[in-house]
């Protein structure tokens, strides 16, 4: 049975957003989508008078049930279920992501203040969920999917071979490009193995950047359907490339850089970057161990 796509949603309009941008992707990708709501209500609320339950779950249930009448309108024959967790929104999440197919959520929250806060829940999720988490995010052009293209980061991190496949399965979904991107620089100050030429330009970096975005490609396009691929090396700060190139995208995918050993937030400087300034959204996908998730 496919695993369902999971959506948090607070009730803020940044998460109705990304409510009704996943009713969308679990239709395409045939999902059941599942509503989730999640709160530390208990630790500071008591029951509500003669209703046996507290204002916090009350407001709760009053969200997904406005959630999922939304999501119904935008497509009746979705299957949806929903849930109210009285957990924290960074554990509940990441719990729901050992069996979410994936994870969306919006960029922003309920006030200023909040914004700050779930802003920090979307961050912790993303550098830590087992599965890919999509930041629904952008203009209204990226949000609606105008552009007929999904964007793919090629890079080195442990979750690149997943973001490939990822990538090529929405490419091949919506039947748009694919826009493959590999950014390379050229180190100041060579060595004597690999000078530059004369004339300034490193070849030799530009040949290697060629040569790890077939590597890149290669395997995973032998697995999926044939796309419209378009490989790209650009010279240049990856981070900076990719956000300039998600103003024509509808989706921009990278892998996640986690070190697992090391303490605090390893999303890598890309991905955050992008989490913060893409102009549509964006899917950080984390290496897989076993088996692909279906």
């Amino acid at each position: 049975m496919a695993l369902p796509l999971t959506v948090g949603v607070d009730g803020s309009d940044s998460a109705f957003e990304a409510l009704d941008w996943a009713v969308d992707e679990a239709a395409l990708h045939r999902h059941s989508l599942r509503i989730v709501y999640a709160s530390r209500w208990e630790r500071y609320e008591t029951p509500a008078p003669g209703r046996g339950r507290s204002a916090g779950q009350v407001v709760g249930r009053d969200v997904v049930g406005v959630a999922a009448r939304r999501a119904e309108r935008r497509n009746p024959d979705l299957r949806v279920d929903t849930e109210v967790l009285a957990e924290d929104p960074v554990h509940a999440l990441l719990h729901e992501s050992r069996t979410s197919w994936a994870l969306v959520t919006g960029s922003r929250g309920r006030g200023e203040i909040a914004n700050l806060l779930l802003g920090s829940v979307g961050l912790s999720v993303a550098a830590r969920a087992a599965c890919p988490v999509i930041i629904v995010r952008g203009d209204e052009p990226g949000l609606h999917g105008t552009h007929d293209r999904v964007l793919l980061g090629v890079s080195d991190t442990p979750g690149g071979p997943e973001a490939v496949r990822f990538a090529l399965r929405e490419a091949a979904t919506r039947d748009c490009e694919l826009h493959a991107v590999r950014a390379w620089r050229c180190p100041a100050h060579e060595t004597a193995d690999h000078p530059s030429l004369p004339d300034g330009t490193c070849i030799y970096h530009q040949a290697r950047a060629d040569t790890l975005l077939d590597e890149a490609l290669t395997g995973p396009l032998r697995e999926h359907p044939p796309v419209r691929l378009h490989r790209a090396l650009v010279e240049g700060p990856a981070h900076k490339i990719l956000v300039e190139r998600t103003a024509a995208a509808d989706l921009v995918v990278v892998g996640a850089h986690r070190h697992e050993r090391h303490p605090g937030l390893q999303l890598g400087h890309v991905a955050h970057t992008l989490l913060h300034h893409a102009l549509c959204p964006v899917a950080v996908i984390p290496k897989v161990e076993g088996s692909i998730r279906s």
